[in-house]
């Protein structure tokens, strides 16, 4: 996975957040809890945008981006896997549009090198690369060596796999002759008005980006991609990400019956991980979706994701059923323990609460 220093020189300045972001800020009281909890779990800054009615109501921007720069609600922050299910979204406008299905053998376009020899290649398609059922033996392939390879046959397990997102973007670049960043320009950070948001270092990231840092609060040097990763190192705002939230729950770009099977959990994890969660909160129904995690209490269904990376801990979810939803992205190796605080704050629904209490520990 290539990664380059930053190296961005000019500076462009954004103008203000349009009027699709809410003006509204957190309660002084609540915004206290987040400073709060920053302090104590020793995490330096965090951006937070809140969803309720189908609206963006709230949002907010606490500690700081770097050394010299508190945090702003233009901080661009490095989301981690909260790349994978925008690259999803786009996956999925494509499938919409006829351009991909998500049933079609992906070697037709595209055969890594390393898995020139298995057979096993021609099964793999874009659905198996979304809900992580690739066969892919790690997460990526310079944890297993620096050769991707399979375990087992796809579509029959499920390993969570950047590297199976990194295969459906090749896929879909050598299809449509289109990367994955001018992809996603078209069919999603435009109509949404994602004007802060990109997979590849921009001109504009200059004195904007929150710098990761470590447990003990050290500053890491930031990581960006020279060209898109469709898995990780797409940097946003929690504004941005939270009008992306928007599209997901109305379900623009997607056909009615894709909108469907999105709701669908396509891989059932309940009994993997269930065992480790009280039977007095466990959901009905939990497990891998079309890039995100499903997650159902009797009729109430939420989309969920997070991610990490050094000095980096970010979550967003959604509850189409409910009209609800919140991004939290933190620049803090620690970051995690302050996700389910601070949804316990804005009245995030308690059962999704309490689960990711006991999850998210």
């Amino acid at each position: 996975m290539l990664k380059h220093r930053f190296s961005c020189i000019a500076i462009v300045i954004l103008g203000l957040l349009n009027s699709s972001l809410a003006q509204t800020s957190f309660s002084p009281a609540t915004e206290g809890v987040f400073t709060r909890l920053l302090s104590d779990q020793n995490v330096p800054g965090v951006s937070i945008a809140q969803i309720r009615g189908g609206k963006i109501v709230a949002l907010g921007a606490y500690g700081r981006q770097d050394s010299v720069d508190a945090a702003k609600t233009t901080t661009l922050y490095n989301v981690a896997s909260l790349a994978k299910p925008i690259s999803a979204e786009v996956a999925l406008r494509l499938v919409s549009r006829g351009t991909i299905s998500l049933d079609e053998p992906m070697v037709n376009y595209w055969t890594d090198p390393d898995i020139a020899r298995d057979d096993r290649r021609i099964l793999l398609t874009p659905l198996f690369s979304l809900t992580h059922r690739t066969g892919f033996a790690a997460n990526w392939r310079s944890e297993d060596g620096g050769t991707l390879r399979f375990t087992s046959t796809p579509g029959t397990t499920f390993h969570y796999s950047g590297e199976g997102y990194e295969y459906l973007a090749r896929f879909i670049q050598k299809k449509t002759n289109r990367d994955l960043q001018a992809q996603a320009k078209e069919l999603l950070f435009t109509p949404a008005e994602m004007a802060a948001t990109s997979y590849v270092c921009q001109p504009w990231f200059e004195g904007r980006v929150a710098l990761p840092a470590g447990k003990d609060g050290g500053w890491i040097e930031p990581m960006f991609t020279a060209s898109p990763l469709a898995s990780d190192l797409l940097y946003t705002t929690a504004g941005d990400y939270a009008r992306f939230l928007l599209q997901v729950m109305n379900n623009e770009g997607i056909s009615d019956s894709l909108a469907r099977e999105r709701q669908r959990v396509q891989v059932n994890l309940l009994e993997e991980i269930g065992q480790s969660i009280p039977v007095e909160l466990r959901p009905d129904e939990l497990g891998m979706g079309l890039g995100w995690m499903v997650i159902r209490f009797k009729q109430t269904t939420f989309f969920m994701h997070t991610g990490h990376d050094p000095g980096v801990h970010t979550f967003a979810y959604l509850s189409p059923t409910n009209g609800t939803g919140a991004v939290i992205l933190t620049n803090g190796e620690k970051g995690k323990s302050i996700v389910a605080p601070i949804l316990k704050e804005i009245g995030v629904e308690p059962e999704l609460v309490a689960l990711l209490e006991r999850t998210m520990r």
